[in-house]
């Protein structure tokens, strides 16, 4: 497995136990607290000494940072799965894409990486249909970015 996506697949595991934590307690301050250290276990236990454990802990950051930005993101693009409803791999899964594709440089992770990268570990992590609809919550986010392209274009 490549180090980055060894580095997203610990940070989503890690995540996925964070907010699994603050759904059933429900006490966001002690959890925050606890994120980095839920990630290093899982660095520790998973990574081994591999390479990309500065990105992983990157990542992981900036969503526990940008959470209400990128609920409200997911909120709107998918209006008739209320995020609270989504499940946790789905929730987190698009949570990281989201990071990747909106804050990270786009040099580091080019849009299209950042998709890619969300759909395996939708396909990977959850159900059938995950990487279909990280697929197109990604998507439509991405579309919305770009700056559009004229199809009227002159002949010189």
């Amino acid at each position: 497995m490549a180090s980055r996506h060894l580095a997203r697949s610990i940070v989503l595991q890690s995540l996925f136990e964070w907010d699994f934590f603050c759904q059933t307690y429900k006490d966001l301050g002690a959890v925050d607290r606890e994120l980095a250290e839920i990630l290093q276990r899982n660095l520790d236990y998973f990574g081994g000494e591999f390479d990309e454990k500065d990105f992983a802990k990157k990542i992981a950051q900036g969503v526990a940072n940008n959470i209400e930005k990128l609920d409200k993101i997911i909120q709107s693009s998918a209006p008739e799965r209320p995020v609270g409803q989504l499940s946790l791999v789905d929730r987190n899964v698009l949570r990281i894409g989201l990071y990747e594709l909106l804050f990270q440089d786009k040099e580091e992770v080019p849009p299209k990486v950042a998709i890619n990268e969300a759909i395996e570990l939708g396909k990977n992590f959850g159900g059938p249909s995950t990487g279909k609809f990280v697929n197109g919550v990604l998507g439509t986010v991405y579309k919305e970015l770009e700056p559009p392209t004229s199809n009227n274009q002159t002949n010189v």
